[in-house]
């Protein structure tokens, strides 16, 4: 292989690198930009499609996933399937979601386990470590149920959500699966969001809260009163 043959793959391989961090960079702008308009436009009830959305429902142990349960009570069988997602560790959530489905039964459910992102009082430096672990194991979990399989990612805070939302949100923008991100903030939280709240407001397509002092801190979130 000469210089010039050389010279010619690097060049190709440097073209297509840059056309694929602005393709990257271009979606990502155009997909923040379409969650700014659905909040600006609080378009979070208007689903076009009313036979059936596939869902995502995040649970975590304790009163999430409780509130959770409380929620889904007040939605109708349109959500399903479902594909309630929990932490491998949670002892508790399986058990309440058993006993849920089959005292509200709504259609097909599925329950699915991945890395806890977050354990309680964990460093924020090995939860960046524990968060990517999760997110890897997030791909085949999401690839064996197949993408088109859900429409809807809800959750309601626990750390266990960030690595999905994330990775909903990833293929969004690389163009694989359009799909919207409800997050709903604990009602426990009057004054300020959770933390996994604080980071979905920046790449979640609805941000629901339920004390108006915290749309006045956070405007982008929509306030919508009591919900559980």
């Amino acid at each position: 292989m000469d210089g010039v043959d050389v010279f010619d793959i690097l060049f190709l391989s440097i073209l297509a690198i840059v056309f694929g961090v602005a393709y990257i960079i271009t979606r990502l702008i155009l997909v923040l930009l379409d969650i700014h308009r659905k909040r600006k436009t609080l378009s979070y009830g208007k689903n076009k499609r009313k036979s059936s959305i596939k869902t995502m429902i995040v649970v975590g142990s304790g009163g999430h996933t409780t509130e959770m349960l409380r929620l889904l009570e007040h939605v109708s069988n349109t959500y399903s399937p479902r594909f309630y997602i929990m932490a491998d560790t949670d002892k508790m959530s399986e058990e309440k979601i058993t006993k849920f489905e089959k005292q509200e039964p709504q259609g097909k459910y599925l329950i699915c386990k991945i890395p806890r992102s977050r354990e309680v009082k964990q460093s924020y430096l090995s939860t960046v470590i524990s968060t990517i672990y999760s997110l890897l194991k997030c791909v085949p979990l999401v690839f064996s149920i197949r993408p088109d399989l859900f429409e809807q990612v809800l959750c309601n805070g626990p750390g266990t959500c960030i690595p999905v939302c994330l990775l909903a949100f990833l293929l969004r923008v690389v163009g694989i699966k359009q799909t919207t991100v409800i997050f709903v903030e604990s009602v426990c939280r009057v004054k300020t969001l959770s933390l996994s709240g604080r980071l979905l407001y920046y790449f979640a397509d609805h941000v629901l809260v339920q004390w108006p002092a915290l749309q006045n801190t956070y405007p982008l979130a929509a306030y919508v009163g009591r919900l559980v």
